[in-house]
């Protein structure tokens, strides 16, 4: 018996020798933010799994902190845009979406969002310096022999660092302004007749000036993306390369693409095979809270809690909105745990504790949570829909009110204006998500629908990650519509064709028409003057 066990614990340690020496060696593009939070996991996963694992990390981050302990390596470059331009780019961002906006017209509005969006885009220009036109960067990156290069391409350059090292290509993105990157990069079908676009605050029940708008939106958005991002990258690129080049076309020789939503956040659409939709991928059970957390959450008996966030990004609420907010909160039964960051409100209820932090996931997934008060992230949003949690939603910008619209067109979510909402707004939203029933049922019936997928949202990703390694690439399943031009995709070469060979046929009946009267009316004139 003792042989037995130590044969089977041989053949083990062999397999897992064996399954570590075939992992794959990855690189991974940086990134920001929420982005960044979705990511780790992925990565995470994969070294379990036996891959290494490789993050290019600019010297200008906000998020990703190469001190921290980690399960996987760094790969540092220098940038040349500093901490305190990319945290003003934030705020400005912030100020114009909240404050700003509401008192410009629409002219102004386009012209303030175009400054900002072309800083963003210069900024990224200066990250993609510091890895491509660093001649040890690119050495370093190129000895490293990687099998593959994971991104979110909110950052550009990914695409072309992958052509140079000569690996199979990985996204990983929620969306894009107007889905552009997915429409026409990726040939993801978008008919505007019923798939809204990204930041478009549309269902995908569109009555007809809905669907006006949206096919409107759509065509605005692409001008906008057209003139600020790929004008300038692909002026990057045909320098880099020295012949002109095609960003969107190079974005879309990726493999595949790994959408972070699913079907229980997103409105049903057309898909090709190199799409995949892996909502939640961050999203786990919840943990036991701190000790004193734990003890004010009980503390709340029947009525139980309400948690809120506006998230990490959100420091710079005025005073006069914090204090509107801690009145509403302080008017309902609930206990309140706010993340919060700025002076402490005056109208503080006794039923509010304020945090710097809040374990958010373990808080949602806590029995006694009834609501959550958010600002839209989709982060927030997976996890609350995970753990089957309605939701007030206060948006700030960005995609956020976007998110807000999916999430009150299912029936798990009410929402309310930042600008221009009343203590008595904020707490009757409270009230009616956590007292009329439909709201939990429906959150529930959308944590049903994102439970049940034949494997979870992360090992789906690591699923065709690997997968893609395996096959040195997945150019398979990539559509020949990317071979096509835009009016051979849309047939109207075929059309052109047959309407001309209808146009000849026309022509060549109404010819012999001609000419079978001309014969007739001759003979009859010829006869008529013999007669005479």
């Amino acid at each position: 018996m003792k042989l037995r066990q130590r044969l089977s614990v041989s053949v083990l340690l062999i397999l897992c020798v064996t399954g570590s020496t075939n992992g794959g060696n990855i690189l991974v593009w940086f990134t920001e933010g929420s982005h960044w939070i979705n990511l780790k996991p992925v990565l995470e996963t994969l070294v379990d799994r036996g891959h290494k694992v490789t993050v290019l990390v600019p010297s200008t981050t906000m998020f990703m902190n190469i001190s921290e302990p980690s399960r996987f390596g760094y790969e540092p470059f220098n940038v040349s845009v500093t901490f305190q331009q990319m945290e003003k780019l934030m705020e400005d961002l912030f100020n114009f979406s909240i404050y700003e906006a509401d008192h410009m017209n629409y002219l102004q509005i386009y012209n303030r969002f175009m400054e900002l969006i072309k800083l963003n885009m210069e900024y990224s220009l200066k990250f993609l310096d510091g890895v491509m036109k660093s001649e040890t960067i690119l050495k370093r990156l190129k000895e490293g022999k990687y099998d593959l290069v994971f991104s979110d391409p909110i950052f550009p350059g990914s695409d072309l660092l992958a052509e140079f090292l000569g690996t199979p290509l990985v996204f990983s993105l929620r969306f894009s302004l107007g889905n552009n990157m997915e429409r026409h990069c990726g040939q993801l079908p978008a008919p505007p007749s019923f798939v809204p676009g990204a930041m478009n605050k549309l269902t995908d029940k569109m009555d007809f000036l809905e669907r006006v708008q949206n096919f409107l939106l759509y065509a605005i958005q692409d001008m906008i993306v057209t003139n600020t991002l790929w004008k300038e990258v692909d002026k990057y690129y045909s320098e880099f390369k020295g012949t002109p080049t095609s960003a969107c076309e190079m974005m879309g020789r990726a493999d595949f693409w790994l959408i972070r939503t699913y079907w229980d956040f997103d409105f049903p659409r057309p898909l090709l095979p190199n799409f995949k939709f892996v909502g939640g991928i961050h999203c786990r059970p919840a943990k036991p809270l701190p000790e004193d957390m734990e003890e004010f959450v009980q503390s709340s008996g029947d009525a139980g809690i309400v948690v809120f966030s506006l998230g990490s990004m959100i420091k710079n609420l005025t005073r006069e909105k914090g204090n509107m907010m801690a009145s509403a909160l302080a008017q309902i039964p609930q206990k309140v745990l706010w993340r919060y960051s700025g002076e402490k409100p005056e109208t503080l209820g006794a039923n509010t504790r304020l945090y710097k932090w809040i374990p958010q996931n373990d808080l949602l997934g806590h029995p006694k949570t009834r609501a959550f008060i958010t600002h839209g992230g989709t982060n927030g949003i997976y996890e609350a829909i995970y753990h089957s949690i309605p939701m007030v939603g206060i948006p700030l910008f960005g995609d956020q009110p976007d998110n807000l619209v999916h999430m009150k067109a299912k029936g798990a979510a009410l929402t309310v204006d930042l600008n221009f909402m009343k203590p008595e707004d904020l707490r009757d939203a409270v009230n009616t998500v956590i007292n009329d029933k439909s709201y939990k049922e429906n959150a529930m019936w959308l944590s049903s629908i994102h439970h049940d997928r034949p494997m979870s949202p992360l090992d789906e990703a690591v699923f065709w990650i690997e997968y893609t390694m395996r096959n040195k690439g997945a150019k398979h399943l990539r559509v020949q519509a990317h071979e096509l031009t835009w009016y051979q995709y849309h047939s109207l070469d075929v059309l052109v064709f047959l309407l001309s060979i209808v146009l000849f046929l026309i022509f060549i009946f109404i010819k012999a028409c001609s000419f079978c009267l001309r014969r007739c009316c001759g003979k009859k004139g010829k006869t008529k003057r013999k007669a005479e």
